[in-house]
């Protein structure tokens, strides 16, 4: 038996156990990976360091802040998602007991991403541990450093049985996908994403699928493009630009590109000096491979600003690529570094186009003062999310799903959505053996009498909102008593 099939079988026995379902054990679990977060803060940040050269100061910023808040979402509104949740009756469920009931689903394997290693992986984790689901980790074996640490450390803080760490690479991922879950969490690219989708399916597995592409970021011509720039340098270049939701190309009249480069070129000033290699908080490409695919996006295109690489150190400067042509090949992939080609288009109209001709992106940001011009972009296209003057931060709002769609994924997550995604909202109804005589509707032989009483409370719409409890139930006594009489007699 191999160390990936050991792993998920102790998760199951473990899940069997019944003690993941129990709400204080969740919490405490939750409790434990918050102290994990805050005392071995250091060794995550050293780790982030040798992996994406990533500052001590940025790590929490970009990986552990959001962590430390969904944990204190979780704990503190538990009990309240876990409830049962009552819905809406018609006139036939009156009387019973109809609601949602959440329960776990049983184990679920979350396999994590390389470019923010700890907050994409580690958030999954938290929604299943708060659903009261087992769960198997595996880390992305590119951030190699991080994946060691987490190897060593979670299991330390976290039972071990129900949330065990797999290390290792693509051998290890294709062993631990042929073993049977009960949901598979992918954060990753799409290619990959169809691998995971298609081994899924072999045990009729559900996936939340979190992917990329590129997102576009339309710039109108009559907004302030020295805060619209400012805020699109700081979403583009973060983390080397390894991020599966920053601005991967902007659209903008021709008129107003110039002015663009212009602002962005200052803001990397400002951000990174006038030496990003030297600058602290600049970061690194992953790796060799990426570093080269990376620079061979340019071939073809026209650079602005930026272009300087340092091979040995993975460094690519922040660099812009202007007039660049649709069919160049920086448009052909996701980039996923710090490259930002700028496509001119005659404005908003073309934009538009533009962006429904492709795959549908993780996120799509407009630039505008007009709030007309931003509704119509998202009334008119489709997108994960979208946001209007901004890049990045729906990331961090709990309240709002965060996950793709089409090509970009399916499924999402934070907060109540996190704990939702990782549940089986389990339908239940519990009827009184009493009151016979409202069911004989349905038992055979069927009349045409029957029948219409049948239509009446299948097909009445009653606003039971604005009725009180008591008129509710006088309303359903006097039915009752036309039934009782009319079958019973």
């Amino acid at each position: 038996m191999s160390r990936e099939q050991q792993a998920v079988e102790r998760a199951r026995k473990a899940f069997l156990t019944g003690r993941s379902k129990q709400l204080d054990y969740r919490i405490m679990q939750l409790k434990s990976l918050q102290r994990f977060l805050v005392e071995r803060s250091q060794e995550i940040c050293d780790a982030l360091k040798k992996d994406l050269n990533k500052s001590e100061l940025g790590t929490p910023l970009y990986e552990t802040l959001g962590l430390e808040g969904e944990i204190g979402l979780a704990v503190s509104k538990l009990k309240e998602w876990a409830a049962p949740r009552p819905v809406e009756k018609n006139l036939l469920t009156l009387s019973d007991q109809v609601f949602i009931q959440p329960e776990p689903l049983g184990v679920v394997l979350i396999i994590g991403a390389w470019n923010y290693p700890w907050a994409v992986t580690l958030q999954p984790l938290i929604g299943a541990i708060a659903a009261g689901n087992a769960a198997v980790v595996k880390p992305s074996e590119v951030s190699a450093h991080t994946s060691k640490v987490m190897e060593e450390l979670l299991p330390v803080y976290l039972d071990k049985e129900l949330y065990p760490v797999v290390t290792g690479g693509v051998p290890e991922t294709q062993e631990l996908l042929r073993q049977r879950f009960d949901h598979i969490f992918y954060t990753g690219n799409p290619a990959v994403g169809k691998l995971v989708m298609e081994a899924a399916a072999r045990h009729l597995t559900p996936v939340t699928l979190e992917l990329g592409g590129k997102s576009p970021c339309y710039i109108d011509k009559d907004c302030d493009i020295t805060i619209a720039c400012r805020r699109i340098t700081w979403g583009k270049f973060t983390n080397c630009g390894q991020t599966c939701i920053a601005p991967d190309y902007v659209l903008c009249e021709p008129s107003i590109q110039d002015r663009v480069v212009e602002e962005i070129g200052k803001c990397v000033k400002e951000f990174y000096t006038e030496d990003p290699k030297a600058c602290e908080d600049y970061g690194r490409m992953i790796n060799q491979r990426h570093f080269s695919r990376v620079l061979g996006l340019m071939e073809g295109s026209t650079v602005a600003l930026g272009g300087q690489s340092d091979e040995a150190q993975c460094y690519i400067a922040p660099t812009i690529l202007r007039d660049v042509q649709p069919d160049s090949k920086v448009m052909q992939q996701e980039i996923f570094g710090p490259l930002l080609p700028i496509v001119t288009v005659s404005g908003l109209d073309e934009a538009i186009r533009f962006i429904n001709a492709r795959e549908k992106p993780l996120a799509l940001y407009v630039f505008s003062q007009d709030n007309k011009l931003i509704k119509r972009v998202i009334s008119e296209t489709s997108s994960g999310g979208v946001l209007g003057n901004d890049c990045l931060v729906h990331f961090s709002v709990s309240a709002l799903p965060f996950g793709g769609v089409g090509n970009s994924g399916m499924g999402s997550y934070h907060g109540k959505h996190s704990f939702d995604q990782l549940s089986h909202l389990r339908g239940c109804l519990i009827k009184s053996l009493g009151m016979e005589g409202v069911n004989k509707m349905r038992y055979p032989p069927h009349t045409a009498q029957k029948l219409s009483w049948a239509r009446f409370f299948i097909l009445k719409q009653v606003d039971f909102g604005r009725l009180g409890r008591l008129a509710m139930f006088a309303m359903l006594a006097v039915v009752a008593a036309v039934l009782i009489q009319r079958y019973w007699q």
